[in-house]
């Protein structure tokens, strides 16, 4: 990340660097919404200093006031997870682990009671079986886990990024890139990047795009019209061959582009693909949708909230690379925001869409 140009680094017509925005928490690029979004009085605060580990898949449970999260690090590997508890006055920050554990939990939504996590990873010693890259669900109240599906007609997935539920369907939609780096047990990829959707009727899975070079981050609008995903071809990750630890190289002139796609009435299909945004920054990782349709992605440094055309509205900056959040509360309009080294919270007007 070092290398990454930031929007500190432009020069205007005099010659000036713009380097006083860097200490700012926040950036307003349009002056009108911008500053509704922010509030009379928002906030950002640093709470947690973690890893430098990837830290994913948040999933708030209003039920509980917790956060649960992952922690993706080589060995000892992958587990535990997370859970950030909001009752508590400062909030704390402890481990945790389901029954049997979920392995390398890379996406996370709340559904129907429960937590979906996107497994990236596989592993052959977690509960006593292999657990494979799969979406699993965890039942906050009695803690277990179970396996809802790990392969594409019995092809592996690859690396099962982030997840999201259909607010009609209630289908879940996931994104798999071609990013084979968390598994213990070894084999050579068997699927091409590709989105998916999971009836959990049925039990059956259909692609949805293949046309993505790196699906990553994946929401819906309010109501389920429109689906956004993200592109993250911008990076590559070489495996390291003793522990499967992903390294990051940028390249900008790769994508790094959120993309929207309209859905079918009856929410089985996606159409009508265009570009929406091309990330300022780094690539558009963590993807979600407020209750108002701004689109909110985590960008490197920061995060970037842009409107339903893609006009980028407003950045919140942080000292550390953001790969994902969620919002709590009883509105819904405290942000916490996670990544390598850090975990901070947003206090802002910008509220969430409730997850049922």
């Amino acid at each position: 990340m070092d290398d990454v140009s930031t929007f500190s680094d432009t020069t205007v017509a005099n010659g000036t660097l713009l380097e006083g925005v860097n200490p700012a928490n926040f950036l307003v690029y349009d002056r009108e919404r911008g500053l509704e979004i922010l509030g009379a009085n928002p906030s950002y605060k640093f709470m947690f200093a973690v890893s430098e580990a990837v830290h994913e898949a948040p999933v708030y449970i209003a039920s509980q006031n917790k956060l649960y999260l992952s922690q993706l690090a080589p060995p000892p590997g992958y587990l535990p997870q997370l859970v950030v508890d909001l009752n508590e006055d400062p909030p704390t920050l402890s481990e945790y682990l389901s029954d049997p554990p979920v392995y390398a939990p890379n996406g996370g939504t709340f559904h129907d009671g429960k937590i979906i996590w996107g497994a990236s990873g596989g592993n052959r010693s977690i509960g006593g079986s292999e657990q494979r890259i799969s979406l699993r669900t965890v039942d906050p109240e009695t803690n277990k886990s179970v396996t809802l599906i790990n392969n594409y007609f019995g092809y592996y997935f690859n690396t099962i990024d982030d997840l999201a539920v259909h607010p009609k369907t209630g289908d879940i939609w996931f994104t798999d890139p071609l990013l084979v780096v968390q598994c213990s047990h070894r084999h050579s990829p068997q699927l091409p990047s590709a989105s998916y959707r999971y009836n959990a009727s049925s039990g059956a899975v259909f692609v949805i795009d293949d046309s993505i070079g790196q699906p990553n981050g994946i929401a819906f609008s309010p109501g389920g019209s429109v689906v956004y995903i993200t592109d993250t071809a911008a990076v590559s990750a070489p495996v390291d061959p003793q522990y499967g630890h992903p390294g990051s190289i940028f390249n900008a002139t790769q994508r790094r582009t959120v993309y929207a796609f309209d859905v079918s009435e009856d929410g089985t299909s996606a159409y009508n693909k265009r570009p929406l945004y091309m990330a300022s920054g780094f690539v558009p990782d963590g993807l979600k949708v407020a209750a108002n349709g701004y689109i909110v992605a985590g960008v490197g440094r920061g995060v970037d909230v842009l409107d339903p055309s893609g006009q980028l509205l407003l950045t919140i900056q942080t000292n550390y690379t953001v790969q994902n959040f969620a919002w709590t509360g009883p509105e819904l309009k405290t942000l916490w925001l996670m990544g390598n080294g850090g975990i901070s919270k947003i206090e802002w007007q910008l509220g969430g869409q409730e997850l049922r």
